[in-house]
């Protein structure tokens, strides 16, 4: 699905990053990062541009390759991989921040994916999490130009990242009604729950 979506020649989500992700971005000293699910790269790019050393993985080739033409376009450098997140080389305590853009793993797997990538996280580092909440499944039926999953079970909650970052101190996490305004698929009002916590 994701290759099919990707190989569009528009960036299907834009090529300006997250708002949310932007916004928490700023606050912070640039370190390393690593983005998770990244697409097309815009995040990517961003945090590239503000001096970020960024490693960034998906599933998608055709999303690598606009995220690499990307950063390309905008004169950075990013380490994007491909490839399922355990058999990734990624070591314990590499990263500064981690975020999860509407980065939403199968919920099978979710729970322990969650877990691994905080083991990656030094300790005072930062999670930034924006995700599709379960009431965001009425706002699709409404307005299927929203995006998001389709099944509930897919959808995030705040109950869930209480559970699987039990080791971080919560500097911000809400569920809330946004205006996206992202590329072709996020498109109009939604219900998002929003993460950012440091890692003890």
């Amino acid at each position: 699905m994701w290759d099919e979506r990707y190989s569009k020649q528009e960036f299907v989500y834009g090529t300006e990053p997250n708002l949310f992700f932007k916004e928490q971005l700023e606050k912070l000293k640039p370190g390393k990062i690593l983005l998770p699910a990244e697409g097309e790269g815009r995040n990517a790019v961003f945090a590239a541009k503000l001096g970020w050393n960024v490693s960034a993985f998906d599933l998608s080739l055709e999303g690598k390759k606009k995220a690499l033409k990307l950063a390309d376009e905008n004169k950075v450098t990013i380490d994007y991989q491909l490839g399922e997140l355990p058999k990734l080389d990624y070591q314990k305590d590499q990263f500064d921040v981690i975020a999860l853009v509407f980065a939403h793993f199968n919920v099978k797997i979710r729970s322990n994916y969650h877990k691994l990538l905080a083991s990656y996280l030094r300790k005072d580092g930062f999670i930034i999490i924006e995700a599709f909440s379960k009431k965001n499944l009425e706002y699709r039926i409404k307005n299927p130009k929203i995006g998001g999953p389709r099944d509930l079970e897919s959808l995030c909650s705040i109950e869930e990242f209480k559970r699987d970052f039990k080791n971080f101190d919560i500097i911000e996490l809400e569920e809330k009604e946004v205006e996206l305004n992202e590329g072709l698929f996020h498109i109009g009002i939604g219900s998002v729950v929003r993460f950012v916590g440091r890692k003890k």
